[in-house]
């Protein structure tokens, strides 16, 4: 048995009792379940990641909901303690949720819920400025600066690449990688080609409008193309930034194979999930072509890299960063905190996941309703009529 883990409780008389496994930024979360009768108990462990048995423990024998990371493992074995001590609910602070087995939530009735919608932009602006950092070398310049080695300007100083006119490539053109596709396309006026398993008119229509825009002002237009196969896009793009799901299709989606179809002076970006990208291979590469540079915000150990990618100077490694503005992970924290309230109160299925901007403004009460929960279907949750 795990030993006990350090809490902080908020309104200890509460008739309902959430957990949430870590502190989450902002305030709003907690109060909004205070406000509906909620004791509030906050892990305040100084460890990372929870085992399984620690997340036994804060459970325990009494639990109404749990607010948890992707970086736990929900399965069988913590949806069972949840439905013992009689929870109903549980919700990711995270809009992913491949660290869950949603079968096994929805065989203990426990309703699974994410945060989409709120984090957006945000990782589609993470996923631009590893992108803007890579093709101007700002990492390995602010590094050489550091170390007191600039002498002088010179003509061949960290010389990287222009992206005006070149082509940005997206894989997985959903709501981040079209946000991302957009802040490329109008940002640095960059062309676009696109793979995704459905055709994203809304993108096409934003980069038409762009180019005629352009040359209606009299500069070269841009451009749009949707790829038949992601092939295409490693081919002919100078940049490319993954924004697939993780499933047992896109492991390893990027490998050594599709490493060597892309420009040797390519860009290759990943704020998705760490898994679609083969590290190894992807390390080896990095060695074979000191002008092939890659953003990387996510990796297949987490927390952990590869052996050999640290050393890389033509990878960027940032710690899973994405979504952490300060409005993103405060909304998360928030968008969680009500899908396990909704379910505690009975409340119905939002009926837009997306939509988020009523849940958001925190000058009115949010609805009454669960934001997003993913199983809502396969529990038979009503869908709110708001």
């Amino acid at each position: 048995m795990a030993k006990p883990v350090s809490i902080e409780v908020w309104n200890p008389n509460g008739k309902y009792r959430v957990v949430s496994t870590k502190p989450m930024p902002g305030t709003r979360w907690i109060n909004l379940l205070i406000q509906q009768d909620c004791r509030v108990e906050i892990c305040t462990q100084k460890k990372t990641i929870l085992s399984v048995e620690e997340i036994i423990a804060l459970i325990g024998d009494k639990c109404d909901g749990v607010i948890g990371q992707l970086t736990e493992d929900w399965g069988e074995t913590l949806f069972s303690a949840l439905s013992r001590a009689g929870g109903k609910a549980f919700s990711n602070m995270a809009v992913g949720y491949n660290n869950v087995d949603v079968n096994a939530a929805t065989k203990y009735g426990v309703a699974v819920g994410n945060t989409p919608g709120v984090l957006t932009e945000t990782t589609a602006e993470l996923a631009a400025s590893l992108s803007l950092s890579a093709a101007r070398r700002i990492v390995e310049a602010d590094e050489f600066m550091r170390a007191g080695l600039y002498d002088g300007w010179l003509p061949h100083l960290f010389v990287g690449n222009l992206l005006k006119g070149q082509t940005v490539g997206v894989i997985g053109a959903g709501r981040i990688g079209s946000a991302y596709a957009r802040m490329m396309v109008e940002g640095f006026k960059m062309n676009l080609i696109y793979f995704d398993l459905y055709q994203s008119t809304r993108l096409e229509k934003f980069v038409t409008a762009y180019g005629q825009f352009l040359k209606a002002n009299g500069e070269p237009p841009v451009t749009w193309k949707r790829a038949s196969t992601m092939d295409e896009v490693l081919r002919e793009a100078d940049v490319i930034s993954l924004h697939p799901i993780l499933d047992k299709t896109t492991y390893h989606l990027v490998n050594k194979e599709r490493l060597a179809k892309m420009k040797k002076e390519a860009i290759l970006v990943n704020c998705s999930r760490g898994p679609v990208v083969d590290e190894v291979a992807l390390v080896q590469h990095l060695k074979e072509n000191p002008m092939f540079r890659v953003g990387l915000d996510v990796f297949e150990d987490e927390p952990f890299m590869k052996p050999g990618l640290a050393d890389m100077k033509n990878a960027i490694v940032v710690p899973h960063i994405a979504s952490a503005s300060k409005w993103t992970r405060e909304g998360m924290a928030t968008l969680a905190a009500l899908n396990v309230l909704g379910k505690i109160k009975g409340y119905p299925i939002w009926g837009d996941p997306n939509r988020v901007e009523p849940f958001m403004n925190e000058k009115s009460p949010p609805p009454a309703a669960c934001p997003s929960i993913v199983n809502s279907k396969a529990l038979g949750l009503p869908v709110s009529k708001l």
